[in-house]
C-alpha cells in the first residue's frame, strides 16, 4: 500500500526524517518495501492543452498531438497514449528537460515526424504507478491550472515522501491511512486524532424535504450484516480538487470524477469501502441484498459479465454470492467486490444513492475466489472492516464531494440504516505474567496497559497482574489473549526485548530416518543423476497415459484445470522432465526426485478413520523415483544402481519378482514398465504384528517405449531405466544385513560359469538365492552375468548366467572338491525350476 507522508499529518504531527519513520514502521511490523520522494526533478514540466491529434501515415501506435504550451506557437510531440483529447490538460517535458531519475529529453524524429518533447504519465513523473496513459489534469475548477504554468504550481505539488508499506493479512486496520497513522503515532507518543467530517451548512438538506424514498430490503443478512444507504441530491459530475487528485495519484489510484474519487478517497483514508449508485438509474428506487442464484450474472464496471453461484471452492462452500438489486430484484452489482454497469455515475448523473455496508468477511473472500476477481473493496472488505466506522466514512464522503457538487448538492438528513448480527468489541482477559512470559519483559499492569490504551484498546483492571481489555471493532484480528500480547510486543518494540540464546534440554538432531534419507540422495547423486522437483499435481489424464488406470485424488479448486490431479507416482512428471530436456537437446539425463505421491486411499481405511476422526483420509507415502536417460542407459543400468544402493544402506533380502501388466495384477508400480525388462522389489515385512506376509516395495527396470512415445520421447533413440521405490518400506521396513567380519582367505580361489535355461516367469534372484543354499559355506560370490533370449533357447524361457567363486579358509580347492561343488549346484537349480543346464 502506497502511503503518502502528507496524507498520515492529517491525523498527527509527524515530522523528522523519513528514514527515521520507516524504521519505526518496520518495528511496529508494517514493512516499508520502499520509500520514494516525489516532488523532485519537475521543475522543467509545464501544463499543456491539448490542441489537435492526428494520425501519422504508417504508424498504428503513435499519434502526432499539438499542444498549447503558453508560448507564441503550439508545440508539436508525438505520443503513443491514448487516454486523452482535444481540450485535456496534460504535462508537457520540453526539449531539455530532465526528469525524475535524470532521464533528459531530446528533440526526436519518429515515423518523419519531430517531436519537440514528451507528453508524461504519472509514472514518469514519480507521482504514481500508473503507465497506462498519459495524467489528465482537471482544468475547470476555480483558478484551475492553464497552459504554461509550472506543473508543480498546477497542482501545488510539494515536496513528499511516500511509503510503500506491505500490510499482512491480519492487520485489517493498517490497510488505510488512519491505521498506519494511529499505530506510529502510538509508538512515537504523539497526539492522534481522525477528525469528525461535518458537511458544509449548505449542504444539509432540512428534513423532510428531499421528497427520495428509498427502499433497502436486506434478505441475508449473515451476508450482509450492516448496510446503510443515504441520498444526494443537486449533484454536478465534474473534476475532484487537485489536492483530492493528487493524493489518490501519490496512492496509485487513477482520478476518475468527484463522486467516484470521493468513494476511492474516503476508503484509502479510513479503510470503509463505499459505493454510489445513479439513483436514476436503480430501478423502483430501491435495493434488495440477498445471496445469488445459482448462474445469475451482472455486467461489471469492467465491462466482463460474471457468472455467479456456481463454483465452490472447498467441499462445504454453499456457493453463496452476495448480490445487489434494484427493488425489481435485477442484479447490479456483487457486494463488497465491484458495482454493474446498469447503475454507474456518469457525467449525466444528479442524484446519488450512497451505499456504506458491513460484509461477512469469509463470504467476500469466498465470492472473490470464485469470480476470480478482487478489488481494493473487497481486498479490506474479506479481512474485516469497522461496522462501527461507516457513519463517519459516508459523512466524510459527503464533506468531500461538497467541496465540487455544486450549490445545489444537498444531503438528506435521514439515513436507512438496515442491521442484522453485526459484530461487537471483545473482551479478552490478559495475564501480565503470560506477557512478560511470552516476551521475556519485565512489564507491569501500567506499562501493558499503557501501550494498548495508546491504540484505542480499553483495558480495565481485573484484579492485580489481570487486565479486562476491550478490542475496538475495527481489530477483527484481536481475538485472543495471544493476539493482545502480539500489540504490547509491538509498541513496546521487538528491538527492545531481551535476546536470549535457546537452551533445549535437548540437542536437536536428525532422526535415522533423516540421516539415511540423505545417505540414499549422496548415493544416488553419486550415479550422476540430478535431483529434479517434479509437481505434485498433474493433469486428469497423465495417469492414464501411463496404463495407471482407476481414480485419483482430485483437488477441489486447482489452480489450473491441467494441474487437478494428486500424482499416484513419479513416473509420469519425471518422463515429463526427461521429454522436457530432450526437447532442447539436453540427451545425457539422468533424474531423481525424493516426493510424495497420493494413491487412492483404501475404502475401509477410510472409513475406519472416519468413523473415529470425523475426517477423510488421503494416503500420502515418500517415494525415490530415479530415471537412467543417458546415452547407453536402460534396465540393466537401473539394476545395477540398485544393487549399489541397497549395498550402501546395508539393506537385505529384498527380492526381484516379474511384474504383471494387464489384468487383475496390474498396480501402480507395474504401470509404464517395460513388459519383460522390469521387476517388482518384494521384501518380508519385518514387523511382527503384521505377520510375515510380502511385500512390494517399489519397482526397478526399464519404462516402457510406448509410454515414452506418448510423453514425446523418442524411444528408438534411447532406453529409460527406471527405479522407484517406497522409502519409508526400504529404510524402516525391509530387513538389514548384519554386520558380520569374517576372515580374508589366504589361498586362491576358485570360478565356475553356470548357464541355466528357465521359464520366464523365474526370477534370476531366486536362482541365485538356490545356488547360495547349495554352494555352502565354500561359496563365495555369485553374480549373474548374462541374460539370452534367441537361438538355442526355447520360447518363453531365457538363459541366465551366473559366476560362482568357490574359496577355503585352510587350503587350495581341488579340482574334485569343485567339481562336487558345480554338480550339487546344477543339480539343486535343475531339480527345483525344471531347468536345463546350457552348453
Amino acid at each position: 500500500m502506497l502511503v503518502p507522508l502528507s496524507w498520515l499529518r492529517d491525523f498527527a504531527p509527524f515530522e523528522g526524517d523519513p528514514s527515521a519513520l520507516a524504521e519505526t514502521l518496520d518495528d511496529l511490523g508494517l514493512v516499508v518495501e520502499g520509500v520514494q520522494h516525489v516532488g523532485k526533478g519537475l521543475e522543467d514540466v509545464v501544463v499543456a492543452r491539448v490542441l489537435e491529434i492526428s494520425a501519422i501515415a504508417g504508424a498504428d501506435k503513435i499519434r502526432q498531438v499539438l499542444v498549447d504550451a503558453g508560448g507564441p506557437e503550439p508545440v508539436s510531440v508525438v505520443c503513443g497514449a491514448w487516454n486523452f483529447a482535444v481540450g485535456d490538460l496534460v504535462p508537457l517535458a520540453p526539449v531539455g528537460a530532465v526528469l525524475p531519475g535524470d532521464f533528459a529529453i531530446a528533440r526526436r524524429k519518429m515515423k518523419g515526424v519531430t517531436s519537440n518533447g514528451m507528453l508524461c504519465s504519472g509514472r514518469e513523473l514519480e507521482l504514481s504507478e500508473d503507465h497506462a496513459g498519459i495524467l489528465v489534469m482537471s482544468g475547470d475548477s476555480q483558478n484551475g491550472p492553464v497552459p504554461g504554468e509550472r506543473f508543480v504550481d498546477a497542482l501545488r505539488i510539494v515536496s513528499d515522501v511516500v511509503f510503500d508499506i506491505a500490510v499482512e493479512a491480519n492487520r485489517p486496520d493498517a490497510w488505510c491511512m488512519a491505521g498506519v497513522a494511529r499505530d506510529l503515532a502510538a509508538r512515537l507518543r504523539l497526539p492522534f486524532r481522525i477528525p469528525d467530517p461535518t458537511p458544509s451548512q449548505s449542504a444539509q438538506s432540512p428534513t423532510g424535504t428531499s421528497g427520495e424514498a428509498v427502499s433497502i430490503v436486506v434478505v441475508d443478512d449473515d451476508l450482509c450484516p450492516r448496510f446503510t444507504a443515504r441520498v444526494l441530491t443537486g449533484v454536478e459530475v465534474r473534476s475532484s480538487p487537485d489536492w483530492v487528485a493528487r493524493r489518490l495519484t501519490l496512492a496509485g489510484m487513477r482520478p476518475i470524477n468527484n463522486v467516484v474519487d470521493a468513494s476511492n478517497y474516503v476508503m484509502l483514508d479510513l479503510g470503509q469501502p463505499t459505493h454510489p449508485y445513479d439513483l436514476e438509474r436503480v430501478a423502483g428506487h430501491g435495493l434488495r441484498i440477498r445471496a445469488a442464484r445459482p448462474g445469475e450474472t451482472v455486467q461489471t464496471l469492467d465491462g466482463v459479465e460474471r457468472r455467479m453461484g456456481e463454483r465452490a471452492i472447498v467441499p462445504s462452500d454453499d456457493r453463496r454470492d452476495c448480490v445487489i438489486c434494484d427493488a425489481d430484484d435485477s442484479v447490479i452489482g456483487i457486494g463488497g467486490v465491484m458495482g454493474g454497469e446498469t447503475s454507474e455515475i456518469s457525467d449525466t448523473t444528479t442524484r446519488v444513492l450512497l451505499e456504506a455496508a458491513y460484509f461477512a468477511p469469509m463470504a467476500i473472500a469466498r465470492t472473490t475466489k470464485r469470480l476470480g476477481v478482487r478489488t481494493e473493496a473487497s481486498a479490506r472488505f474479506e479481512r474485516g472492516c469497522d461496522p462501527e466506522g461507516i457513519d463517519r466514512a459516508a459523512r466524510r464522503l459527503c464533506e468531500i464531494l461538497g467541496l465540487t457538487a455544486g450549490e445545489h448538492y444537498r444531503v438528506d438528513p435521514e439515513v436507512i440504516d438496515v442491521r442484522g448480527p453485526v459484530p461487537g468489541p471483545s473482551t479478552v482477559r490478559v495475564r501480565t505474567a503470560r506477557v512478560n512470559a511470552i516476551l521475556g519483559s519485565e512489564l507491569d499492569d501500567d506499562a501493558v496497559t499503557g501501550y494498548l490504551e495508546r491504540i484505542e484498546f480499553q483495558c480495565r483492571s481485573a484484579g492485580s497482574g489481570q487486565i479486562d481489555v476491550t478490542v475496538p471493532t475495527f481489530r477483527p484480528d484481536t481475538s485472543r489473549e495471544i493476539d493482545v500480547i502480539e500489540e504490547v510486543a509491538r509498541h513496546h518494540g521487538y528491538s527492545a526485548l531481551p535476546r536470549r540464546r535457546p537452551s533445549p534440554p535437548q540437542v536437536g538432531r536428525l532422526t535415522a530416518y533423516q540421516r539415511e534419507r540423505r545417505l540414499v540422495r549422496a548415493v544416488v547423486a553419486g550415479f550422476g543423476a540430478h535431483e529434479a522437483w517434479t509437481p505434485s499435481l498433474l493433469a486428469p489424464g497423465d495417469h492414464d497415459r501411463v496404463g495407471m488406470g482407476g481414480e485419483g485424488v482430485e483437488v477441489a479448486n486447482p489452480l489450473a484445470p491441467d494441474e487437478a490431479v494428486l500424482r499416484r507416482s513419479l513416473l509420469p512428471g519425471m518422463v515429463k522432465a526427461i521429454a522436457f530436456n530432450a526437447a532442447r537437446r539436453q540427451d545425457d539425463v539422468r533424474l531423481f526426485e525424493i516426493g510424495h505421491v497420493f494413491p487412492p486411499p483404501d475404502p475401509a481405511r477410510v472409513e475406519r478413520a472416519f468413523a473415529r476422526t470425523g475426517e477423510t483420509v488421503i494416503d500420502e507415502r515418500e517415494m525415490l523415483g530415479v530415471a537412467f536417460a543417458g546415452p547407453g542407459d536402460d534396465a540393466t543400468t537401473a539394476s545395477a544402481a540398485w544393487t549399489a544402493l541397497v549395498e550402501a544402506l546395508g539393506v537385505d533380502g529384498i527380492d526381484l519378482v516379474q511384474t504383471a501388466h494387464g489384468g487383475a495384477g496390474t498396480t501402480a508400480v507395474d504401470a509404464g514398465l517395460h513388459p519383460t525388462r522390469a521387476a517388482r522389489l518384494v521384501t518380508r515385512r519385518i514387523d511382527t504384528k503384521a505377520g510375515d506376509d510380502r511385500v512390494t516395495i517399489g519397482v526397478v527396470g526399464e519404462i516402457d517405449p510406448r509410454v515414452l512415445d506418448v510423453f514425446g520421447v523418442d524411444s528408438g533413440r534411447r532406453r529409460v531405466g527406471w527405479i522407484e521405490v517406497d522409502l519409508d518400506l526400504l529404510l524402516n521396513g525391509a530387513p538389514r544385513r548384519r554386520g558380520v567380519v569374517t576372515t580374508v582367505s589366504r589361498f586362491p580361489s576358485s570360478d565356475v560359469d553356470l548357464a541355466f535355461v528357465v521359464d520366464d516367469p523365474v526370477a534370476a534372484a531366486e536362482v541365485a538365492r538356490t545356488l547360495e543354499e547349495a554352494g555352502g559355506e565354500l561359496l563365495e560370490e555369485v553374480a549373474l552375468f548374462d541374460v539370452y533370449r534367441g537361438s538355442g533357447v526355447p520360447t518363453g524361457a531365457r538363459s541366465l548366467a551366473y559366476r560362482l567363486r568357490f574359496c577355503a579358509l585352510d587350503h587350495t580347492l581341488t579340482d574334485e572338491e569343485v567339481g562336487q561343488l558345480r554338480r550339487r549346484c546344477i543339480e539343486a537349480v535343475e531339480r527345483k525350476y525344471q531347468a536345463t543346464l546350457r552348453a
